[in-house]
């Protein structure tokens, strides 16, 4: 009968760490085999070394290479490949004669480690058992005295061989992560946490659980002096909060039109930061909800009690953010919370202001390039100021022969202004002006329309639009079989001013 292989896990490096089963089976396997790099020295067998006994078989799997510098013919995947195959086969002697095999893997065998490898080429033809060891992630997590995920928390678990766009991207977007593999990449790990907003709470830990552990703030490690068996650790957001008491903060952020992938990068680090998500309630449940954030939704027409609250809860101690759809200071929260901020009893509490991508922008791009040229971006919502400022504004830009962005067109209890707004700009702009009816862009039940301003019917216009009047000069085109609006960038000759 053939001999059985084991996969040990050692654990993070402490001989104390090694389970009761592992040390058992290593004592009681005929071949104990580990790999080691060319100097000779073994990590793995020095933390086994408690556990094994006289008489007992040793394999010493020595790497050939320990950098990606190799010549050989297949490169370094190639040499590694290679060396792989030539332990499995020596390993394969000792099975085949009956001899049971204790495999040794720091951390757990399954777990970047070494063991896979092999496991992968003889498990089907052999017996084999894995004993799971304690990873290097949880001996750091300890070494921190810090929990690493609560409630329903993800932790995420990178290489840092990663690219630093990769990397960057992951760690902006998870709850915490360990970042494992570090040595050589740490300038780039440091590089993707500060790309991410996450360095400030990175931890580094050197050789968890060993004599020579340490643990500090990763922003102040040299990189010259990092070995490999260090892990990164980016804790869980409960444990990075700011404390009840302290001085919070208010962040306005704007999540974009609709499509999660017009969220930018810079807001998701902010809604990942905050202890606290303030805004109206269609908007906040665009946010997924996560265990260490509280949402407090409220009606859209209360911005300026919305603004307070948030503020509040910021003296308080609390991290909001005000979140708006679009862009924040685009008809939206910014004003109103700045507003709000600019009484005395909100004068020390910090205010800031994060773009997002806005309605006009999102419209303009599924139809083309309507804004190409100088605009005017306007609120036909007379709630917050009269119609006949709004009128006003209409008629001069409409003067000027501007291309013009239409906000809040239309809604339940407003249903006349867009007929109005038609009339006011046909005295000045031709019948024949495209009109971009923009609506619900970035979700679901998109439509974007084109039609003449002369034909535009107000009741194809509601809340969820956004309208587009062209200039004089916005031209339409036909394009793989549909119309593309845009308008071009340099106006007519005889319009410029001459060079004197």
């Amino acid at each position: 009968m053939t001999g059985k292989l084991f996969g040990i896990g050692l654990g993070p490096g402490d001989p104390e760490l090694v389970t009761v089963k592992a040390a058992r089976i290593i004592a009681e396997a005929d071949v104990v085999a580990y790999h080691s790099a060319r100097h000779g020295r073994s990590i793995a067998r020095s933390v086994a070394a408690p556990y094994l006994r006289d008489g007992q078989v040793e394999e010493k799997l020595v790497y050939p290479l320990t950098t990606e510098t190799t010549d050989h013919p297949r490169g370094y995947q190639g040499a590694i490949d290679e060396f792989y195959e030539e332990s499995a086969a020596r390993l394969a002697v000792h099975l085949d004669a009956g001899r049971d095999v204790a495999l040794l893997a720091e951390g757990d065998p399954l777990f970047y480690s070494s063991y896979m490898h092999m496991h992968k080429r003889l498990c089907g033809t052999y017996r084999t058992e894995i004993v799971p060891g304690v990873t290097s992630v949880a001996a750091a997590s300890a070494a921190t005295q810090t929990p690493l995920v609560e409630r329903d928390e993800v932790l995420t678990v990178l290489p840092g061989t990663l690219p630093v766009a990769e990397l960057a991207d992951r760690l902006a977007n998870s709850d915490a992560v360990a970042i494992m593999k570090l040595g050589r990449t740490f300038g780039a790990v440091r590089e993707a946490l500060e790309k991410s907003g996450r360095l400030e709470e990175a931890v580094y830990v050197e050789r968890a659980s060993w004599r020579a552990q340490r643990v500090l703030p990763l922003k102040d490690v040299e990189p010259d002096e990092v070995p490999y068996f260090s892990v990164a650790l980016v804790p869980s957001p409960l444990n990075t909060s700011a404390p009840h008491g302290s001085r919070g903060e208010v962040v306005v952020v704007g999540l974009g039109p609709g499509d999660p992938d017009w969220t930018t990068q810079e807001v998701r680090r902010e809604l990942r930061a905050v202890t606290d998500l303030v805004g109206y309630g269609p908007y906040l449940a665009r946010v997924a909800p996560n265990a260490w954030q509280r949402h407090h939704p409220s009606d859209n027409r209360v911005e300026e009690e919305r603004a307070a609250f948030a503020l509040d809860l910021a003296r308080g101690g609390a991290r909001v953010a005000v979140v708006s759809s679009g862009d924040p200071g685009v008809f939206a929260m910014a004003t109103a919370v700045l507003e709000v901020a600019s009484r005395a009893e909100y004068a020390d509490i910090p205010v800031r202001v994060v773009p997002g991508l806005t309605a006009a922008n999102a419209v303009a791009a599924r139809a083309g390039a309507p804004l190409g040229h100088d605009y005017a971006v306007i609120s036909l919502s007379d709630r917050l100021k009269p119609w006949d400022i709004v009128e006003e504004r209409l008629t001069a830009a409409a003067k000027a022969d501007l291309a013009i962005a239409i906000y809040n067109p239309a809604s339940k209890s407003r249903t006349w202004q867009v007929q109005a707004m038609k009339e006011t700009l046909l005295q000045y702009k031709s019948p024949e002006t495209p009109v971009v009816i923009g609506r619900a862009v970035g979700s679901p039940n998109e439509d974007v329309k084109l039609v003449p301003l002369g034909s535009l019917d107000p009741a194809d216009v509601d809340m969820r639009c956004l309208l587009i009047i062209g200039s004089s000069q916005t031209i339409l085109t036909e394009r793989s079989a549909s119309t593309v609006v845009y308008t071009p960038r340099r106006y007519p000759a005889t319009s410029l001013p001459q060079n004197s």
